[in-house]
């Protein structure tokens, strides 16, 4: 296994974290005695970096079953609060109380916000005292180090990265998504400012694994080194010296074992002129399933009626490419859930933003075929559930 630094924290991170969202099932509940076996198998391979969160179902019970089997302190946990759901900081409080009985442990290495994914967020975060908060939590030996984790466009990740010191990131990236969300500038905006980079969603939930197209798997098989989809996609993020950590969610022996194999192997700048145009050989075939041709520059945005063109677009090509549940809960996600919703409806039809697309989209347009694709009665009956649940 390999390693890198976190500026900010000075440790010595592996460079293929767990994910643990994907524990295998038994039953309604995790298979516990198979999760520890893998858990297991993933540290004996170096891996030191295991990532939960409060919204995952079971998951910080099982990983704290298996941390306090004399793991704890050899390896760093990363949890994420739902900041969306916590309305005070007694919830905070509340909250953290859970999550360190859940992990069975007395701190968290890395506490992130989850899905903090734009600059109001933060504002009313503030505004509540989080700040004052955090800092006392760390001064009390709760919590070691701060961050967040990130669904949304480059502007609105940079902003954030501004506004406290955070020492840690998450966001989603992959070859597939190099423009997309916070993105390659997003990436190196954040490393520039000492800022650790963990990867989440490096093959796009295994669409750049097992579900590519055909043609993608023969871009690839033509390569003068022989190797699978997943083992380019992990090598195409550590290219970057920027990456901190990618995450992985693996659930069987096999995917540990191939993804370590690659983490001992894959090296910053290995990848040739001829590798990089494999890539965007790839990345053409992939985007012709894609309807809509943004590419999350983000130069359409702000929007005056507070529409998120970009991730609006994104979401529906992956209802497209991907299928219905993947860009549905992709769109809720980023869209209508969010403390100030962003979601197309609200588009006015000024057309401000059709003057500053550099592709020349017919965004008015785009939005319409979104809001009548999407925005059914599925689709609010989920929010207004989802919504219900949230007030916590």
């Amino acid at each position: 296994m390999q390693y890198r630094i976190c500026d900010k924290t000075g440790e010595r991170i592996s460079v293929l974290g767990y994910g643990c969202l994907r524990f295998s099932k038994s039953g309604l509940g995790i298979d516990q005695k198979k999760t520890e076996r893998e858990l297991t198998l993933a540290f004996e391979q170096g891996v030191n970096y295991y990532d939960t969160a409060y919204i995952y179902p079971g998951s910080e019970e099982a990983l704290g079953k298996w941390l306090c089997q004399g793991y704890r302190h050899k390896v760093y946990v990363a949890t994420k609060a739902p900041q969306y759901m916590l309305k005070d900081l007694q919830a905070f409080d509340r909250c953290l109380a859970q999550q360190l009985q859940r992990l069975r442990t007395d701190y968290i290495d890395y506490y992130l916000l989850h899905m903090l994914n734009d600059p109001a967020q933060w504002r009313r975060l503030c505004d509540l005292g989080l700040e004052a908060w955090l800092a006392r939590q760390r001064a009390a030996g709760k919590i070691r180090h701060v961050g967040f984790s990130f669904h949304g466009g480059t502007a609105h990740f940079q902003q954030i990265l501004d506004a406290y010191d955070w020492d840690i990131c998450y966001l989603q990236y992959n070859y597939l998504d190099e423009t997309s969300q916070a993105g390659v500038r997003g990436v190196h905006y954040a490393a520039q400012k000492g800022v650790g980079v963990v990867v989440m969603e490096p093959l796009r939930g295994g669409r750049l694994a097992g579900k590519l197209p055909k043609a993608a798997k023969a871009a690839f098989a033509r390569a003068p080194q022989q190797r699978t989809p997943t083992d380019w996609a992990l090598r195409w993020l550590w290219n970057q010296r920027e990456i901190l950590c990618v995450l992985s969610g693996m659930n069987d022996t096999t995917q540990i074992l191939e993804n370590t194999a690659t983490a001992d192997s894959a090296v910053v700048g290995e990848l040739t002129e001829r590798d990089q145009a494999m890539f965007e050989e790839v990345r053409r075939i992939l985007r012709k399933s894609t309807k809509i041709g943004c590419t999350g520059c983000g130069y359409c945005m702000p929007c005056p009626a507070g529409v998120d063109i970009p991730v609006c677009f994104r979401a529906y090509n992956d209802r497209c490419s991907e299928g219905w549940y993947t860009g549905i809960k992709e769109y809720l996600m980023c869209t209508t859930l969010k403390k100030t919703p962003t979601n197309a409806a609200l588009c006015v039809g000024c057309g401000k933003c059709e003057q500053h697309c550099p592709q020349g989209l017919e965004i008015r347009k785009g939005l319409r075929e979104v809001q009548r694709q999407m925005e059914g009665p599925i689709y609010y009956l989920a929010g207004k559930v989802l919504k219900t649940v949230a007030k916590y």
